[in-house]
């Protein structure tokens, strides 16, 4: 639904009137009007590398012995009921439910020791490196994708018209508040969900065609060159601009048709095994919408919290999870833009080594994992090691901060460079700890 106003609105501090122009639905990223939010992208003069990314969060905690640090050799109260099986790289081997993820190892790398989680469930860590707690008093930490639609601007522009910066996509009521969020960046940074109204907001209400639209537009366009005349700060110029790319969105049908995958192969959907629904689905709109321009793509997937039948759990959880992902990795690869997008999967913790008495693992953030793919990186490899019980990082520990430092890095923001501005005109850097991983680079 398209809804415009007439008649004047507030006047801002430089007294020029500003008259709210179109307001699409329920598009709004956090309530704001999409106008407000191109007009952002303006405010900043940074350049984007040309990369993009893909944040899959684990939510629950995923256990890392079940899935690429099994430990075979351990006593049976630990080691748990699957074994590890040879990947295409040679020593290294992962869960024997991934053998799709298996024959793509050289694609790869994943990190064994990963250090400075902590025992919260909440994807602040999965999704910006710091623990939910950090700058809490002030909206917390932002995640990846708000920072890089305040550094990039919070649309891109397309050959096919705009896309926003950062996508989230659909979540389960319950998870709400767990939701990757833009932290003390506040609203205009956060992402757009293409759920519920967002999604029937993507495209033209019927009793609006692009003619009649274009005319009214028209209209506006005359009204707005009689203020013109007056306004020497050259704002209605500006206006102009950001209405139109607004309007872009919706009428180029661009963002509406990435995430409809009636217009997918159905040879593809079933091969990610989107057929089936549930979380399959999210791996192909995410390479749909980085396909259509969007440069951050986050979403959860649900069921990680095994506390009990972890075993019976995972079959449900890791079997789809490896043809999904492995999908997704095979499909950028044969379209050319695996290189210019970083696959970045992880959960809030590691689970306990030894298994309890409901045959779960509980919480241990002494030692988890984290799995990254594409983004030009170096892979086909494993960092790091936990003891031979999988309680603690022995060799090669890797913060997690450091981390977020080289995909920072690799996406063309310096950490020790950039730095954004808290609601009390601090700055704050990205990450604390920004020492990169070497072996990635």
């Amino acid at each position: 639904m398209l809804t415009f106003y007439g008649g004047n609105g507030r006047a801002d501090c430089d007294h020029v009137s500003r008259r709210s122009f179109m307001q699409i639905g329920a598009l709004g990223f956090g309530g704001m009007m999409l106008p407000d939010l191109l007009r952002a992208e303006a405010a900043s003069a940074a350049q984007a590398s040309g990369k993009s990314v893909i944040n899959i969060m684990l939510f629950g905690g995923p256990p890392h012995m079940d899935t690429f640090d099994l430990k075979p050799e351990a006593p049976a109260e630990f080691r748990g009921e699957f074994n590890p099986i040879q990947t295409a790289v040679p020593g290294m081997e992962i869960c024997e439910l991934m053998p799709r993820l298996s024959s793509l190892a050289e694609k790869f790398t994943v990190i064994r020791s990963i250090t400075g989680m902590n025992n919260e469930h909440t994807n602040r860590q999965a999704d910006s490196g710091w623990p939910g707690r950090s700058l809490a008093s002030i909206g917390g930490r932002p995640g990846i994708g708000a920072v890089l639609s305040k550094v990039w601007g919070t649309s891109q522009t397309t050959r096919n018209g705009t896309a926003p910066t950062f996508v989230e996509l659909e979540r389960a009521a319950a998870q709400e508040r767990q939701r990757a969020s833009a932290g003390f960046l506040g609203a205009t940074c956060d992402a757009y969900r293409p759920d519920g109204p967002g999604l029937s907001n993507l495209t033209l209400n019927n009793d609006i065609s692009i003619d009649r639209l274009n005319a009214r537009q028209s209209l506006l366009g005359n009204l707005d060159r009689i203020r013109r005349d007056v306004d020497a700060s050259g704002m209605m110029d500006a206006m102009d601009s950001f209405t139109q790319r607004a309007v872009g969105l919706i009428t180029s049908g661009q963002l509406a048709q990435a995430i409809d995958l009636k217009n997918e192969d159905p040879k593809t959907v079933s091969r990610y095994g989107a057929d089936r629904g549930g979380h399959s689905v999210k791996y192909l709109r995410a390479r749909r919408l980085i396909e259509a321009g969007v440069r951050c793509v986050t979403f959860n997937t649900t069921g990680w919290d095994t506390h009990s039948d972890n075993f019976k759990r995972c079959r449900a959880l890791v079997t789809p999870m490896d043809q999904s992902l492995s999908a997704l990795i095979e499909d950028l690869d044969v379209r050319g833009m695996l290189d210019d997008t970083i696959i970045m999967m992880s959960g809030e913790f590691g689970r306990t080594p030894r298994i309890n008495a409901t045959a779960g693992r509980d919480h241990w953030p002494r030692a988890s994992f984290f799995f990254l793919a594409g983004g030009g990186m170096n892979h086909g490899q494993v960092i790091g090691s936990t003891n031979r019980l999988g309680e603690v990082a022995i060799d090669r520990p890797v913060h997690l901060q450091h981390v977020f430092t080289t995909i920072y890095r690799q996406l063309g923001i310096d950490p020790d460079a950039t730095t954004l501005v808290d609601p009390n005109g601090r700055p704050q850097y990205l990450t604390e700890l920004r020492e990169i991983v070497q072996e990635l680079v």
